[in-house]
């Protein structure tokens, strides 16, 4: 493991192949399978037994629900308060898969270090939007590629330029998350790896080690800190498409 890159790397656990197609169970599959099990724990235990006067379980699942409702609220509306299941579902999912990676001596994985994870979740919520969208405004959806007030002639210009940026929403959306997360990673091992090298020296083994220790401790802080706000963005993010395909603006 002195490779930093190692710790990304997808291992089968089950391998299974039909018809030439590899639907192995991974590391990966089975980290994304303890964040959902760590998410329904957490959200049966704080709802399994409702009191009018919440108890710390129930009171961290109506903060989290409530804090996703009034991110929709404000950046869609009212209307966008029906789609509050799915962009929490998918913004709690982000969170834990983005915890749990920093668990040490587990031999922890971050599915969201890997661009397939991320841009799996992004496609659902494009393809979301893109329904929803079609759904409710028809074919008069694709004014979202036409700006109110657009010279004529630099019309198809804008328009495509508009219709290229939404065609990359979900690619910005994946890598932003991904890029993140791969990048603390990959510091967070560099600097272990200083640890080990400069503390194994004879001589003042100690002083040598406690600067990338120290760098590491608070590289561990700051991660914790970005998986709680990647999952933030990827969620504001997705309520901000879903306001196009609701307001169409």
């Amino acid at each position: 493991m002195a490779n930093p890159m190692e710790q990304f790397a997808i291992e089968p656990i089950v391998p299974l192949d039909v018809a030439g197609t590899d639907l192995s169970f991974t590391n990966s599959s089975l980290w994304m399978l303890i964040a959902m099990l760590v998410v329904a724990a957490f959200l049966y235990i704080g709802t399994a037994k409702p009191q009018l006067v919440p108890g710390r379980a129930q009171a961290a699942v109506e903060y989290l629900y409530d804090f996703i409702r009034d991110m929709l609220r404000e950046n869609v509306g009212k209307e966008g308060l029906k789609y509050a299941p799915l962009i929490f579902a998918v913004f709690i999912f982000v969170l834990a898969c983005n915890l749990l990676g920093l668990i040490p001596f587990l031999g922890a994985f971050t599915p969201t270090s890997h661009i397939a994870v991320t841009f799996g979740l992004a496609t659902i919520v494009f393809v979301l939007v893109v329904i929803v969208g079609f759904a409710k405004h028809g074919l008069h959806f694709f004014s979202l590629f036409l700006p109110e007030g657009t010279p004529v002639f630099v019309l198809p210009l804008v328009a495509a330029i508009e219709f290229l940026s939404f065609l990359s929403r979900p690619f910005t959306l994946a890598i932003r998350l991904f890029a993140n997360m791969t990048a603390g990673h990959v510091l967070l091992k560099v600097f272990g790896g200083f640890v080990v090298a400069l503390g194994s020296f004879e001589a003042l083994p100690y002083v040598l080690g406690i600067i990338p220790l120290t760098v590491n401790v608070a590289l561990t802080a700051l991660e914790l800190l970005i998986a709680v706000v990647q999952a933030y963005v990827f969620a504001l993010l997705a309520s901000i498409y879903l306001n196009d395909a609701v307001n169409l603006h």
